[in-house]
């Protein structure tokens, strides 16, 4: 093919374009942010660099190896044996958007399955088949409320990650939507009811609150937010751990209108952090200003059940910059694993391991609580996180690595209010041993 490499025809292709040299073709980008040449070292061999590349793997350490107990993130829990024996069945390991239905029943199937799924638990009419992650389902969804407002101001709580209030600016930012924090309650740790209330007003276009919080708390006032937001007539949207929601209400009971979370929990390795599921789910109403794909059930020619992507005239292979999203494609197989765990689980199951979170969570701020110097700053009830105050919070994290133990989140370079507070997170996979070592470890580093 002549084309590669173009080098013979390359003042040719210039010359229809209408520029002098190929550096023309970045001129739209400034001259401070251009680059001249990749720092990269000298080429290797194969072998070499799988030698290379074994040597960083050893560095590395499995929870297992280093038991970690970190908060505001990703968190170890058990997969079962059936997640990946599904998901690493070759008509579903490589399954891209499924543009063409007739060949692709099994996984749209799969992919209406996880929808249901989503929505009973959420307790939404209808949700999507998923999204990148947790951050980007946020900026999708202050998007969407701005779509069905008009109107341009966002409000979330003080106290979320600072990577999602960074992915939300980046999201809302063309889209002209400021972004307005309220404060939460130092005593409870939880959403400041009063704050928030005086905020709302008729310009804003929609309210986020997540449930539990980033401290691992429960809000105790959905229902006043919900009832506030719907008095000027403002989307509500509620953010989720979906193992909390075995054992407490979805979030449809008390007044969401649009749910959104992190579902790398369900089915999912944590990987280094990646790849992640961003769940989004909403009330009937809202479907085309939904976000994302969805699958639908319908009939074939010969009325037999059968499956296939609807609504495809709000996506952006078909409306391209009217859309309501530049989703290429849905987390296909982080979804998948989502669906089979669930499908593993059960309604009981899911209750159980709600449960096993829930009592871990308690059981180990009761513990270390109990030591001298460690005190809790929140008196809301929380599920598998929660603050612990030290004098001495940066020392004994160190102190805590040293002796094979990954220890809580250091919270004061993002919230400098809570100076020496550390955020812990347990789950079901925590050993009796781990915590125990855990424990011991704190009274003899205190």
């Amino acid at each position: 093919m002549q084309f590669i490499p173009n080098s013979s025809i390359k003042q040719a292709m210039l010359n229809d374009l209408g520029v002098a040299s190929i550096n023309d073709l970045f001129s739209d980008i400034p001259p401070q942010l251009r680059t001249t040449a990749l720092r990269l070292p000298a080429g290797m061999t194969q072998q070499a660099v799988e030698a290379h590349l074994r040597t960083l793997a050893c560095k590395n350490k499995s929870f297992y190896e280093l038991p970690s107990f970190l908060g505001g993130g990703i968190k170890p829990h058990y997969l079962p044996a059936a997640v990946k024996a599904v998901t690493g069945r070759s008509e579903f390991y490589t399954a891209y958007t499924p543009y063409q239905p007739e060949a692709s029943q099994g996984f749209l199937q799969a992919i209406f399955e996880y929808q249901s799924m989503i929505a009973e638990l959420t307790g939404m009419d209808i949700a999507n088949a998923s999204l990148y992650d947790g951050a980007t389902a946020l900026g999708e969804a202050a998007l969407m409320c701005s779509r069905l407002t008009h109107k341009k101001t966002f409000l979330i709580p003080e106290n979320i990650s600072w990577e999602k209030k960074s992915v939300l600016k980046n999201y809302t930012h063309g889209a002209g939507i400021t972004i307005r924090e309220t404060s939460y309650d130092p005593q409870t740790g939880t959403c400041n009811i009063d704050a928030l209330t005086r905020l709302i007003t008729d310009q804003v276009a929609g309210i986020y609150v997540e449930n539990p919080n980033f401290f691992g708390l429960f809000e105790d006032h959905v229902e006043d937010i919900a009832a506030a937001a719907h008095a000027h007539q403002t989307p509500f949207v509620v953010g989720v751990d979906p193992l909390s929601l075995g054992i407490v209400r979805s979030p449809g009971e008390y007044g969401a209108d649009i749910v959104i979370g992190e579902g790398k929990a369900l089915g999912n390795p944590m990987d280094f952090g990646g790849s992640t599921l961003g769940l989004f789910a909403c009330r009937q109403e809202y479907l085309r200003q939904l976000p994302g794909r969805i699958i639908g059930m319908t009939k074939d020619q010969e009325g037999n059940p059968a499956f296939c992507m609807t609504m495809q005239t709000r996506e952006q292979h078909i409306r391209r910059e009217k859309a309501t999203s530049n989703i290429c494609t849905n987390e296909g197989l982080c979804m998948l694993a989502a669906a089979v765990h669930l499908a593993w689980l059960g309604g009981t199951g899911l209750t159980e391991l709600g449960k096993q979170n829930f009592d871990a969570g308690h059981h180990l701020l009761k513990a270390i609580t109990a030591i001298p110097g460690y005190t809790a700053p929140f008196s809301g009830t929380h599920f598998n996180e929660f603050v612990i105050h030290h004098p001495h919070a940066s020392t004994l994290h160190t102190e805590l690595l040293h002796h094979g133990i990954h220890g809580g989140l250091l919270l004061e370079p993002w919230f400098p209010a809570l100076k020496d507070c550390i955020l812990f997170g347990v789950t079901e996979l925590h050993t009796p041993d781990q915590t125990k070592k855990l424990l011991t470890t704190l009274k003899e580093v205190d």
